[in-house]
């Protein structure tokens, strides 16, 4: 496995090449993801490392152990780390060079091409469908009245009487969570924390983005 890190999606912008070719890329601000827990095979069963991002800001700081959960205020604490918004976990085959505490940068993704970007998707609500499953649709001539968009029938007859589960319906359309493989890192910018990748990545702006390397594309080629 690889080492994760959590951060947040600003927006997209374009950049130009050595060659005068416009890339779309999406700009992913990863600010240092903190290790607050090192797992080991002798106590846990496996070794992995638990990393948080995005420390906790009130106005009223005796107010921030208010915004978590006792459990989570709790293992912040024996961390003895200040509470964070998020955890993710990376099976890693080595713990040594970790420490609680230690800062983890996008330098981690210096020597890797591609990553793996996972987020969730841009919720649109209840859509038919035509929208969700690209259906034709029902004829649009005259006497169809009005059903044009309609998604048609789902059920049987007498036998068995019923509309199976699972069938293609109108439904809830996004906010699940979603992974686009194999993006191609344009650029990387340590000192402000960037990290641009190559087209669309899920999520709206201010979502949270979790990165990692690429599991099935690891050469250099776009």
């Amino acid at each position: 496995m690889t080492q994760k890190l959590i951060g947040k999606k600003l927006g997209m912008t374009r950049i130009f090449d050595e060659s005068g070719h416009a890339i779309v890329c999406t700009v992913i601000e990863v600010e240092p993801n903190v290790v607050v827990q090192i797992k080991t095979k002798e106590k846990d069963g496996y070794t992995s490392i638990q990393t948080g991002y995005e420390k906790i800001k009130t106005k009223d700081p005796r107010t921030v152990e208010k915004r978590v959960k006792k459990p989570i205020l709790g293992h912040y604490k024996q961390a003895g780390l200040e509470p964070h918004r998020y955890l993710t976990e990376s099976r890693i085959e080595n713990t040594e060079a970790f420490s609680l505490g230690q800062e983890i940068g996008v330098g981690i993704f210096k020597d890797t091409p591609f990553v793996d970007a996972t987020a969730k998707s841009i919720g649109k609500g209840y859509q038919g469908a035509m929208k969700l499953y690209h259906f034709a649709g029902q004829p649009a001539s005259h006497g169809a009245k009005k059903n044009h968009r309609s998604l048609g029938s789902t059920g049987n007859r007498s036998t068995p009487g019923r509309n199976f589960p699972g069938g293609k319906r109108a439904c809830h359309m996004g906010n699940k969570k979603v992974t686009v493989q194999n993006v191609k890192i344009v650029e990387i910018d340590e000192e402000t924390n960037l990290i641009l990748l190559k087209g669309a990545v899920p999520g709206p702006r201010n979502g949270v983005v979790t990165l990692q390397q690429a599991k099935k594309k690891t050469g250099a080629s776009s």
